[in-house]
């Protein structure tokens, strides 16, 4: 397991107009009464701890008492708009219980809890600095992968839904010896999810940068990885950094997978999440291609990475078109259309073998 060097601080890229009118097009843009800037005005803030006492790495914030009226309207006002399209008779029983604020990582967000008032049903929502990099990231993923992201820009406030799941290392600690745990399962996942990482160019895909979401079956209950952390989107040069399975963090996932399959079982789930990323590429055609022309126009990482990740590529599949890739948008629209004409050809193989 080689060791990863991946960027300790990326840039926070700006969103240029092409991106904004993609982002107005497609239903992500709103207006907000508050920006992330106006968080950063707290006077206090205490460590948060787990039920086990542990520091999660985030502070509880608080502001001055004139600023809480205005304030719990703007953050109800934002869940409404995240929730419900703006339908603000929604927020009379809602009010934020508390904002919790993270300085580790990149993005450095704000995590609100809203309580519903008439149950004491709670959940959660972030807002962040909004990032291009982080905005390309989550609509590769809302149209590539199975899972459906709702997130919403409005100046240069990000906010997105809380993605639920067990966190991937608490997942490693706390789950993967219970008997009831479906290892074969969760080793097919993490197979399926490198490959989908790898393919649209997501980075950082560490233990606790993605989920653990399970679903009780009738008979068994299935496990699906989501990623949460979009940072590091087409921006590092490495290619090994695109790929969960060099990361050490995820060694006891890669472990189960080799010890579980036989690595002509791991290129089955690998073609089998070719095609199906192929069926979303097609059913989400004019949206990925409006996207893709956005990023291709767009500057989301540096000159150097950008050379080394389209060199690593043109080796790693023998295709000397990805040296004409002039930004990190095309190189993303060269892997998806290796991925086409891979798939292709497994899928006559395939074809041919019945007939």
């Amino acid at each position: 397991m080689q060791e990863d060097n991946i960027s300790k601080k990326k840039p926070n890229f700006p969103i240029n107009s092409e991106l904004r009118k993609y982002l107005r097009g497609y239903g992500r843009k709103f207006s907000a009464d508050m920006e992330y800037d106006d968080l950063l005005r707290f006077t206090n803030s205490f460590p948060y701890y787990d039920k086990t006492g542990k520091d999660t790495l985030w502070e509880t914030v608080y502001f001055a008492p004139s600023e809480n009226t205005a304030l719990n309207f703007a953050l109800t006002g934002m869940y409404a708009q995240l929730k419900t399209g703006g339908d603000l008779s929604v927020i009379e029983h809602l009010f934020a219980e508390r904002i919790d604020y993270c300085t580790f990582g990149n993005s450095k967000p704000f995590r609100v809890r809203i309580v519903n008032t008439l149950n004491d049903n709670f959940d959660y929502f972030y807002i962040k600095k909004a990032d291009a990099s982080r905005i390309y990231g989550l609509e590769l993923e809302h149209i590539l992968s199975p899972n459906r992201i709702s997130y919403l820009v409005s100046g240069n406030t990000l906010i997105e839904e809380h993605i639920a799941g067990i966190p991937g290392d608490l997942f490693i600690k706390d789950q993967m010896k219970k008997k009831e745990i479906n290892t074969i399962r969760i080793a097919k996942e993490f197979v399926k999810f490198n490959e989908r990482c790898f393919l649209r160019l997501l980075g950082d895909m560490r233990s606790y940068n993605f989920v653990i979401d399970m679903t009780p079956d009738f008979e068994e209950t299935h496990y699906r990885i989501r990623a949460i952390d979009f940072d590091q989107q087409s921006y590092e040069g490495k290619k090994s950094l695109y790929m969960p399975q060099f990361f050490k963090e995820n060694n006891p996932y890669v472990q189960l997978a080799m010890q579980l399959m036989t690595p002509e079982t791991m290129r089955q789930y690998q073609i089998e999440e070719r095609t199906l990323i192929a069926k979303r590429i097609k059913a989400g055609k004019r949206m990925l291609k409006d996207l893709l022309d956005c990023m291709s126009h767009d500057t989301i990482s540096t000159l150097e990475k950008k050379n080394q990740l389209k060199e690593e590529l043109s080796k790693h599949y023998d295709n000397p078109a990805y040296l004409k890739c002039k930004n990190m948008g095309e190189i993303v629209k060269m892997s998806l259309k290796e991925m086409l004409r891979q798939n292709k050809h497994h899928t006559t193989s395939a074809n041919n073998k019945v007939k």
